[in-house]
């Protein structure tokens, strides 16, 4: 039986919501810690982001149904029909659009750690990985490193900027229910969470694989 339009609908996993903001936290180090210096926490929060994108990517595989990539991910036609009829999408979970965004981010961040395994600061760093490269490599590597942050600087602006349209101008907080992980209901039911003890083998598993990774080559 459909909700009432009124009433809030669940509609974010905790462990979603944990995942979107501890990437906002490791990106903030990140960022810090890079402009300061301060490589072996710029590491160490890489490789944190690392275990967060890989977890995230096993959680769109196994998660609640608004996490899974086959829940947000649509193709042309379903993008063409949002932008040019969005009120008629009324469902739990990402827009057509911001599904998209969301892989393109995943794929940047993910880009981004990989990149930074095999990189250096030409002082005192040597990313974790820069032994199975050589030093022209590793500087080709660190360059690429750097471009990319450009680029992922910019989808994360306009990823807040749609966020901000969305709150301000359409007036749909985005916002919100990625804190509570409840949204206001248009009539549709909302997602029936799955168990979080998934959530807690799916970070081992990710922190295994990125450890793995790490000291195995």
């Amino acid at each position: 039986m459909a909700t009432n339009p009124r009433d809030d609908i669940t509609v974010w996993d905790l462990p979603t919501r944990l995942f979107h903001w501890g990437l906002v936290v490791f990106a903030v180090i990140l960022v810090v810690s890079g402009k300061s210096g301060r490589m072996e926490i710029h590491a160490a929060a890489g490789e944190g982001c690392l275990v967060l994108v890989t977890f995230r990517l096993i959680w769109g595989v196994f998660g609640s149904k608004t996490s899974r990539f086959a829940d947000f991910l649509h193709g042309p036609h379903a993008i063409l029909r949002y932008l040019t009829r969005r009120d008629s999408f009324h469902r739990p979970g990402h827009n057509p659009l911001g599904g998209w965004m969301v892989v393109v981010l995943l794929c940047a961040v993910m880009a981004q750690g990989l990149l930074g395994l095999f990189g250096n600061d030409d002082i005192l760093f040597d990313g974790p990985l820069s032994h199975l490269v050589g030093k022209s490599t590793s500087d080709l590597l660190t360059s690429l490193h750097k471009t990319l942050f450009l680029i992922l600087s910019g989808l994360v602006a306009i990823h807040v900027s749609a966020v901000l349209i969305h709150w301000l101008v359409l007036g749909d907080n985005l916002i919100r229910p990625m804190i509570t992980g409840r949204k206001p209901g248009h009539g549709e039911d909302g997602v029936v969470f799955v168990n979080s003890r998934r959530a807690v083998l799916a970070l081992l598993c990710s922190a295994a694989l990125v450890w793995g990774l790490l000291k195995l080559l």
